[in-house]
């Protein structure tokens, strides 16, 4: 029989208060979830209400805020959109006046894939820490199911202490790759494709499609099957059986989970070049006109007494979402204009001007973590005369040239584009070529990396382009 034994653990970990969870949620949501959570608090909660004047479909021309301080702008000189947002705001959203349910929300829900994800991590039995890595991994997947961001880079924004390990992120990831779809998680074409490999039974084929997979994806693509029976030495009717059975993957897993309906980006902010000087305000259509029922408010408080607990949840509850939803839209608008005044050459003269930028850069100038810098800039977006662009768009690693100065990859980006529209449809580059010819520039750039920004590009490899010549 076994002997009862008292053990002590010491354990670290994070906890939020219910405010600070509050704000974060609300800083890190996009426009159209903020607007249907106020919409939400407005229906149960009795000391918020819609101010007066607010119409259905978003805020009228009298309702638009004056434009922000710009570079040169001094604050005495400029009325600021917080003053503005302060002294009118509200919902544009309403619900049926009879309460019953209108046809969208009868609408069945679709799951996402980080919904997905999400649900998948939460039945597994992990430790809190190893829950919010594989979680941040889960959540960092684009909706093509890949993972686009270094495990360095979601190391430093889980904020853990002691900071994450790369075997710890290795572990994360590892964990968010063995989930439902096969594939996702991926950082590349081919080591999606290697995920799935256990939809293949047959033992044979399953090593020869990861020979393909690692050695010969370029064939696969081009379907020579004659240069791979050759290679692998099978013959070709075995080589085609295997490329088959590699066609029926799925290249991008995530799409699956991809909604049906169009998608709809509201900008956050607006930037408008004026007298020569870029200016930035928060765009008036997603401004809530919520505000507190003073006279609600002012009674209570004469009859606090007589214990009414609930009422003063709500009281506490319309209070925070009053500060935080202005502490919101300040931390947007103070991150919106540092990416501005560092990126207006983007602005003037578009990608092959845009500036190495990084989050601290701009933490450091607005005095916030890296990490809320994260959550402002995920789902938030900036209209700018050339086109939308969310707000970590601006961001990007410095590569340096061959003369010491730096150079973005999205300015990379922009320059292979030129270089692939500049080739002669009879004989297209190859990306060798290509890194050849950004060599010749000056720019020392790694041949998988202009694969990583062609593929970006959305451009097909050069002999598909060849093909389609």
């Amino acid at each position: 029989m076994g002997a009862l034994e008292l053990r002590h653990e010491h354990r670290q970990s994070q906890t939020l208060s219910p405010r600070l969870q509050h704000a974060v949620r609300l800083l890190q949501m996009s426009s159209l979830d903020f607007s249907t959570m106020v919409t939400d608090m407005l229906g149960r909660n009795p000391f918020l209400e819609v101010t007066e004047g607010a119409e259905e479909g978003g805020a009228s021309d009298a309702d638009m805020p004056a434009a922000t301080p710009s570079m040169s702008d001094s604050p005495e000189s400029m009325p600021d959109d917080r003053e503005i947002w302060r002294a009118d705001s509200g919902s544009s959203m309403r619900r049926a006046d009879d309460g019953e349910m209108s046809a969208l929300e009868m609408t069945a829900a679709q799951t996402c894939l980080r919904e997905h994800l999400r649900s998948q991590l939460n039945v597994l039995r992990l430790s809190s820490r190893d829950l919010l890595l594989a979680s941040i991994v889960a959540e960092s997947v684009d909706d093509d199911g890949y993972l686009r961001s270094s495990l360095e880079e979601l190391a430093a924004v889980s904020q853990l202490n002691p900071v994450p390990e790369p075997g710890e992120m290795q572990i994360a990831l590892k964990r968010v790759q063995a989930l439902d779809p096969l594939g996702v998680g991926a950082r590349s074409v081919a080591e999606c494709l290697l995920l799935q490999l256990p939809k293949i039974e047959c033992n044979r084929s399953r090593a020869l499609a990861e020979r393909i997979i690692t050695q010969h994806l370029n064939l696969l693509a081009s379907r020579d099957v004659p240069s791979l029976a050759q290679l692998l030495d099978i013959t070709v009717a075995e080589a085609e059986a295997v490329c088959l059975k590699l066609r029926r993957f799925d290249p991008r897993p995530g799409w699956r989970y991809e909604t049906t309906q169009a998608p709809y980006i509201v900008p956050d902010v607006l930037t408008t070049k004026v007298r020569g000087q870029w200016r930035v305000q928060l765009n008036p259509a997603v401004i809530p006109k919520v505000r507190m029922n003073q006279v609600y408010a002012e009674l209570f408080q004469r009859h606090r007494n007589q214990g009414h607990s609930e009422l003063a949840n709500h009281l506490q509850e319309a209070r925070w979402t009053m500060r935080n939803i202005e502490q919101r839209f300040s931390t947007i608008l103070d991150v919106a204009n540092a990416i501005v005044r560092r990126q207006r050459h983007f602005l003037e003269f578009g990608a092959m001007a845009m500036k190495p930028l990084g989050l601290k850069e701009i933490a450091d100038e607005v005095g916030i973590h890296e990490s809320t810098v994260s959550r402002v800039t995920n789902n938030k977006y900036l209209a700018t005369p050339t086109g939308v662009y969310e707000l970590k768009y601006f961001f990007s690693r410095a590569i340096v040239s061959s003369n010491g100065s730096a150079c973005s990859g999205t300015a990379i980006r922009g320059l292979i584009k030129d270089i692939i529209e500049a080739e002669k449809p009879e004989t297209p580059l190859s990306d060798a070529e290509i890194t050849r010819q950004l060599a010749r520039q000056g720019l020392v750039v790694a041949r998988r990396t202009v694969t990583k920004y062609r593929q970006m590009l959305r451009i097909e490899a050069v002999d598909r382009r060849r093909q389609h010549s």
